[in-house]
């Protein structure tokens, strides 16, 4: 993967026109990972197709060739998977770094079941992944068989795994905390040595990722039942399917562009994503239509901002990677805007929701919160001032704050390197597209 040399903080320049922008976006991360561990599995080989090239894509590859999959790079962005049939190699003992990416540790936590008997393998970050909860994940595995525990007994990682394979049965998992972990069982338990079955604990967030997670299980040539979300069945003795997979462009990534065109009144079209995509958070351009824009599902996806952005009052519990960048928007509202469904964001790459309320504070915003909503109340446009936003080392923070730079002089974003996590060259595009960026 390429590197791009950012600087420590970049200066942002705010326009004062209607933005007009035809963009492409990168593949999505969450299927860029989800088709590189089932091709891994499969029998035969699988070539993807315009995967994203990222940091949490870079680690989830190296883990899988640690794992002796083969995985070799192509002309037009393409990868070539050998898949291993579901039968892994030993790793050797050297624990595999997974930096700060969230679904390459809880995926490999489950997928290293498959590991051969008597081989072990650790799975560790940088000191934020050591704070993300991975118990409920351990103690679900466990009761299917897979021998998986937190190294530290913090209940987040360094994760240890023992091979042997999934012995199957039934397990309880919380669905409260992440929909990944729910993933992470489901994309190995057609492998498992007897049927599977979840019963969710509380209610299953992030909804739509599960459903992604059951379009690409499909796709290579598995699937499970489920009733209303509540439980999942899984018939073991299945297999996957080495098949040329395309990966669609990244919805969440498209959230901030589509951001672009709501705060400035202007007209921006994702020309490589459409409506119809599996992806939870293309429901986003339906939230801004309740904001006043107007969406155009042809040959792509255009949205036209309003003269004036109205406040909403929405829950985002089925797409809490797009809070930050609705609440980018909501400080161009008229009025005040409620965002609710967010209390998964206090475990993400940084504690979310404290972050972008401190960070919208900073411009002059009114920002109240509690474990799960935001309330945002802006004031008038020439009351907000610029700062330096900080980004704590969350790409998405980074991204969404960039929305407040076309607004509003004088911004300035720290570390805005952070974005390689899943969208490297995220500020050369938002120049190309907005000229946003000062020279």
């Amino acid at each position: 993967m390429s590197v791009l040399n950012y600087p420590d903080q970049q200066p942002l320049s705010c326009v004062d026109y209607p933005v007009e922008a035809i963009v492409s976006i990168p593949g999505s991360k969450s299927i860029t990972n989800r088709a590189l561990l089932l091709a891994a599995l499969a029998n035969g080989e699988s070539e993807l197709i315009n995967p994203l090239e990222s940091d949490d894509t870079k680690v989830m590859g190296e883990a899988l060739v640690r794992f002796g999959v083969r995985i070799t790079p192509k002309l037009n962005n393409r990868l070539l998977v050998e898949g291993c049939g579901g039968h892994f190699k030993a790793p050797g003992n050297d624990p595999i770094f997974i930096g700060n990416s969230g679904t390459s540790v809880r995926f490999l936590a489950a997928a290293a079941a498959l590991l051969p008997q008597g081989s072990n393998i650790v799975l560790d970050g940088v000191a934020r992944m050591r704070e993300r909860p991975i118990r409920d994940l351990t103690s679900s595995l466990g009761e299917l068989g897979v021998n998986a525990s937190d190294v530290l007994g913090t209940g987040c990682p360094p994760v240890e795994v023992h091979g042997g394979g999934m012995r199957g049965g039934s397990c309880r998992l919380n669905g409260s905390i992440s929909s990944q972990y729910l993933t992470a069982i489901l994309q190995i338990a057609p492998l498992a040595q007897s049927n599977v079955h979840i019963d969710i604990v509380g209610t299953l967030i992030s909804r739509p990722y599960v459903d992604l997670t059951q379009k690409v299980i499909r796709d290579f040539g598995a699937d499970f039942t489920h009733n209303d979300y509540e439980s999942f069945d899984i018939r073991a003795g299945q297999q996957y399917s080495g098949r040329s997979y395309e990966i669609e462009a990244d919805a969440s990534s498209a959230t901030y562009f589509m951001a672009a065109a709501a705060v400035t009144g202007g007209t921006v079209k994702i020309s490589n994503l459409t409506g119809d995509s599996a992806q939870g958070d293309i429901g986003f351009a339906k939230v801004l239509e309740k904001m006043g824009c107007t969406v155009i599902y042809k040959d792509g996806i255009t949205i036209n901002g309003p003269t004036h952005l109205k406040s909403i009052d929405v829950d985002l519990k089925a797409m809490p990677d797009a809070a930050m960048t609705l609440a980018a928007v909501a400080v161009f509202a008229d009025g005040t805007s409620h965002i609710k469904g967010l209390s998964s964001l206090k475990v993400k790459e940084t504690d979310r929701l404290t972050a972008i309320a401190m960070e919208l504070r900073k411009v002059g915003v009114k920002v109240e919160f509690d474990d799960d909503s935001w309330t945002i109340t802006p004031p008038p446009l020439d009351r907000l001032h610029g700062d330096v936003l900080d980004t704590y080392d969350d790409h998405r923070m980074a991204m969404a704050l960039a929305v407040i730079g076309l607004k509003v002089p004088n911004i300035v974003i720290d570390n805005p390197s952070c974005v390689a996590k899943t969208f490297p060259d995220f500020w050369l595009r938002w120049d190309a597209a907005f000229h946003a960026l000062k020279d």
